[in-house]
């Protein structure tokens, strides 16, 4: 560990490396798949039922593909069918990719976990908590009693809480913007008190842009997805990625799903660290594949082992996480993935701090983006996988059903549970 990382990480580090030396070795190495295997035939009956549009599904082990699947088509009503390579829209899972490259300044030193973030960005110093609303429903506001830091901002515990899943920052934008005077944003709570999932990933997309000189799209291709060979990744797609495209479809009341017309999109001038990004199946596993591989691929590096691991480790003890109650059902259901289930967030990830029964093992880490694209890496098996569809709402219950089929079909067939 250099100096740059904390004793608290030395701990974690010390302890994620055991826990992963651990499971290494009681966990078979991926073969290739069985003959026989069911994994097709699970994807397929949910596209055949009519229960989503289409499917690319993908898994790997660190080194190697061991599972492919393309199923249903890019728009219903119209005869492109997906394939492996369709683009798809894939919202929040840019996280992980905006956690990278934070934690690769971390480690040059030009970012530090634990040290406030408004001194690389200014705009986060003196932060505002909405600490409730009076009589007459003006918000009331006082002081942070913490800064925040760049480690809450990664794991969400900043204050930084959405809209979609939090009525009081609803309401709080309400009066904001009937209020001038007020800050345009506030936390929920103090630092490091409670998790919330919110903007704090934009708020770490800046750091990056500051902090290495770069404008967040120019960072990603010179420092990941260049070395990795991501070519279908990137906040602007070419025509001829455009012509492979999927389309959105909306979730009717009814169940049935209406198709969107592709959106309008023209190359941004400011880059968000949470969301606003394409990306496919195969280039997003890549990325995976590197994490699980402990940072690296192909002979490239984009992060040292160590970083990979206190990525892994839990970092909000025993706070509540996971759980998140919808402020608009059109757009998101309520979301619980793993009901019962101990939940964590590392420096990036979710966390099941419990196994899922027939699917991935305690210590697994999972993220997801708005139009129902998923992925897992499961250190113990040694298994990463990615499913993309474009359905809204989020957490969509017929997408997360697929998701699942494909999940432990994964781990029926290489027996890695």
């Amino acid at each position: 560990m250099t100096g740059r990382f904390s004793r608290r990480d030395l701990v974690s580090y010390t302890a994620a490396m055991a826990a992963a030396s651990a499971s290494r070795a009681v966990a078979a190495p991926l073969r290739a798949l069985p003959e026989g295997h069911d994994i097709d035939a699970a994807i397929r009956a949910k596209v055949d039922a009519g229960e989503v549009p289409g499917v690319v599904a993908m898994a790997a082990s660190g080194r190697a593909t061991i599972y492919e699947g393309a199923f249903g088509v890019r728009a219903r009503g119209a005869a492109a069918k997906m394939s492996v390579d369709t683009v798809f829209r894939i919202a929040s899972m840019i996280k992980l990719l905006t956690s990278v490259a934070a934690l690769q300044l971390v480690e040059q030193g030009k970012l530090r976990l634990d040290e406030p973030a408004a001194n690389i960005d200014p705009a986060l110093a003196a932060p505002q908590v909405l600490a409730g609303f009076d009589p007459q429903g003006a918000p009331q506001l006082r002081p942070a009693r913490k800064p925040i830091t760049l480690r809450n901002l990664l794991s969400h515990t900043s204050g930084f809480s959405y809209p979609l899943w939090d009525a009081d920052v609803v309401r709080y934008s309400r009066a904001a913007r009937a209020n001038k005077s007020l800050p345009r944003s506030v936390l929920t709570f103090d630092p490091d008190s409670r998790w919330a999932y919110g903007g704090s990933l934009d708020r770490v997309g800046r750091l990056v842009e500051i902090a290495s000189g770069q404008t967040l799209d120019r960072y990603f291709a010179d420092h990941i997805l260049g070395p990795l060979g991501m070519s279908d990744t990137g906040f602007t797609i070419t025509d001829k990625q455009r012509a492979r495209e999927a389309h959105l479809h909306v979730r009717e009341r009814d169940g049935t799903l209406v198709t969107q017309p592709l959106e309008h999109h023209t190359a941004p001038r400011t880059f968000s660290g949470g969301g606003g990004i394409y990306s496919t199946a195969p280039d997003y596993l890549i990325l995976l594949q590197a994490l699980l591989n402990s940072g690296s691929i192909g002979g490239t590096s984009i992060l040292r082992p160590e970083t990979v691991a206190l990525m892994a480790a839990n970092q909000i003890g025993n706070l509540d996480a996971g759980v998140m109650r919808t402020t608009n059902p059109a757009i998101s259901n309520d979301v619980d993935f793993f009901p019962g289930t101990r939940l964590g967030w590392g420096l990036g990830h979710m966390i099941n701090l419990d196994p899922v029964r027939n699917a991935r093992k305690a210590g697994s880490l999972t993220w997801a983006g708005l139009y129902n694209t998923y992925y897992w890496i499961d250190p113990s098996s040694g298994v990463a996988g990615v499913i993309m569809m474009q359905i809204l709402p989020f957490a969509d219950t017929r997408a997360l059903a697929t998701y699942r089929a494909f999940e432990g079909a994964i781990y029926r067939a290489t027996k890695a549970v």
